[in-house]
């Protein structure tokens, strides 16, 4: 009943922009935290950034000064604004939101990723 669809990946060159988008749909009573991890090939996956339901943020050290997360409750979207891309940068990213029922109860949800290749 919760889809979670991302969008705005794509190739840029290095010093490029891009922003990505994840919109949340469904039966959803409220969202929590949101984030964007990613996942090069060989690496593990990591998180990139997240934010909280109060805007509350937190960032990786490599995404701090390039990158910002944001949401829109209203649209139930997280974006993630991509300044500065390195080719480091390139790799599958992936949002991921915890739901939570009338109860409170957390359930987490993953969007099928989007492909950000940064070109030197």
């Amino acid at each position: 009943q919760v889809q979670v669809v991302e969008s705005g990946g794509g190739l840029v060159q290095a010093g490029g922009s891009l922003r990505l988008s994840c919109a949340a749909s469904g039966r959803i009573f409220s969202i929590n935290v949101m984030g964007w991890y990613r996942q090069a090939p060989g690496k593990q996956r990591e998180l990139v950034a997240v934010v909280t339901s109060g805007g509350g943020t937190n960032y990786a050290d490599s995404a701090k000064g390039r990158f910002t997360i944001s949401r829109d409750n209203a649209k139930k979207t997280v974006y993630l604004q991509m300044n500065s891309l390195k080719p480091e940068d390139t790799a599958v990213y992936y949002c991921n939101v915890d739901l939570r029922n009338a109860l409170g109860y957390g359930l987490q949800y993953w969007g099928q990723g989007t492909q950000v290749t940064v070109s030197s």
